[in-house]
């Protein structure tokens, strides 16, 4: 059971928490110094998000616009160019 554990932790347990702690304490520092807190990076995330599903749907909702734009184009030269060829 014991090498199971030191196998996954890649050292023994003492060792690993060391290292963990060690390394706490230094990005806890860093995030100090840039004065980031855990639940500013969680509301990033969450407004990341939000702001993609939004504005997904949002163009979603101009394709419409797009499809219509676009084919008062796209129709009359179709029906022209088939004009053309039925004449040949």
């Amino acid at each position: 059971m014991s090498d199971g554990v030191n196998r996954f932790l890649g050292d023994s347990i003492g060792r690993t928490i060391v290292k963990l702690i060690v390394v706490s304490v230094i990005v806890g520092f860093v995030m100090h110094m840039f004065d980031i807190y855990p639940t500013d990076i969680i509301d990033s995330v969450r407004r990341f998000i939000f702001d993609i599903w939004h504005k997904g749907f949002s163009a979603l909702g101009r394709v419409g616009d797009y499809l219509l734009l676009g084919a008062s184009i796209v129709i009359p030269i179709f029906i022209i160019l088939r004009l053309i060829d039925l004449r040949k």
